[in-house]
């Protein structure tokens, strides 16, 4: 069975496309000069855009972008077994603090195709949450180190027509490769990488990811949405085969600008990121969470362009229900810089 939040995304994007009254639409998987050129000329100002997705729309060829993102998590709560709000969380089982830079390097290769590197640095602070509650104090395990390295080629075989409905639609395809367990670094406790990562996954863990992410552009406003799935390869702990849910993460997100010339908007983002409860090997699952777990996350973000070639954004994700998980909230910023080769940026 497809979960809730898949189908509301998948039957959004479907109605975004347009229905042909004298002929069938008929899908364009390479998106003609004109087609682009068109979009590229539609109203799209330059900015950082949502914080929590990557941009669905591509680089045009031979465009780069670096994007430094600080992202920070602050939980003393937790959720238990029933899918809850905040006010029915309880303290434990740590409190964990946590701060994991990311760095993103995107590349149009082509008109249609685009190759983007993550690679992120991960330092926590944990604390037994009964003793610490009870004013007992404690030790606090800490552990710093590198984090997981993704590759990302995106390829998009719909570009959005500003005269129509018609959004842009991107295919994500991505894998997480564990430099953080080869290079020693200690996984947080709970083993997740945080909710805004994007897309969230299994810290430590070889993993695969494939993405259906959709935008359309509306003056004043940027819709942008994404579904993913995530499957992470057996491991090994103890000279045991170890199996763990799939992953699935959604984000919505909406903008709208204030000032074009400024690039100043507001978002208003939404997450959510659920472990299965099954893989799709078919292996039973013998480590995580066996009936599954769910974060659902919003975030309010300010973004604001600083120069023809510098944007930025900063927002607080906080969580808004959960279970089997932590309740937390992530602050988090990011700028990001683009080359086009000594001429003009072209936003994605």
């Amino acid at each position: 069975m497809i979960p809730i939040n898949i189908a509301i995304i998948l039957t959004v994007a479907l109605l975004f496309i347009p229905v042909q009254s004298q002929q069938a639409w008929a899908l364009d998987w390479t998106p003609s000069d004109e087609e682009i050129a068109k979009y590229r000329k539609s109203w799209n100002p330059f900015s950082e855009g949502p914080l929590l997705i990557q941009s669905v729309d591509i680089h045009p060829q031979g465009q780069l972008s670096v994007r430094p993102f600080l992202f920070s998590q602050i939980s003393e709560k937790s959720y238990g077994n029933q899918l809850t709000t905040p006010n029915n969380t309880r303290n434990g089982p740590v409190h964990l603090y946590s701060v994991a830079p990311l760095v993103t390097v995107t590349y149009g290769l082509t008109n249609h195709l685009e190759f983007g590197a993550a690679t992120s640095w991960n330092t926590f602070w944990a604390q037994d949450s009964e003793g610490f509650n009870k004013g007992q104090g404690g030790p606090m395990t800490t552990n710093s180190g590198l984090g997981d390295l993704s590759l990302v080629l995106k390829y998009r075989p719909i570009v959005q027509d500003p005269d129509s409905s018609q959004p842009s639609v991107t295919l994500y395809n991505q894998i997480i490769l564990p430099t953080s367990r080869w290079a020693g670094t200690e996984r947080p406790p709970g083993g997740f990488a945080p909710l805004g990562r994007l897309p969230a996954t299994r810290f430590g863990e070889l993993g695969f990811t494939e993405g259906l992410t959709m935008r359309k552009n509306s003056e004043p406003y940027r819709i942008s949405g994404g579904v993913y799935y995530t499957y992470s390869a057996p491991g090994s702990d103890a000279g045991q085969t170890t199996y763990v849910g799939d992953i699935v993460n959604t984000r919505l997100a909406f903008e709208h600008f204030l000032d074009d010339k400024r690039g100043l908007a507001y978002n208003i983002e939404f997450a959510t990121y659920h472990s299965l409860a099954w893989r799709a090997d078919g292996h039973a699952l013998n480590r995580g969470a066996p009936s599954g777990s769910t974060v659902i996350g919003i975030e309010p973000a300010l973004q604001w362009r600083f120069s023809d070639a510098w944007v930025g954004a900063f927002g607080v994700l906080y969580t808004v229900a959960g279970q089997n998980s932590p309740d937390a909230f992530y602050p988090n910023f990011a700028i990001q810089w683009y080359w086009n080769q000594g001429k003009q940026v072209i936003m994605r």
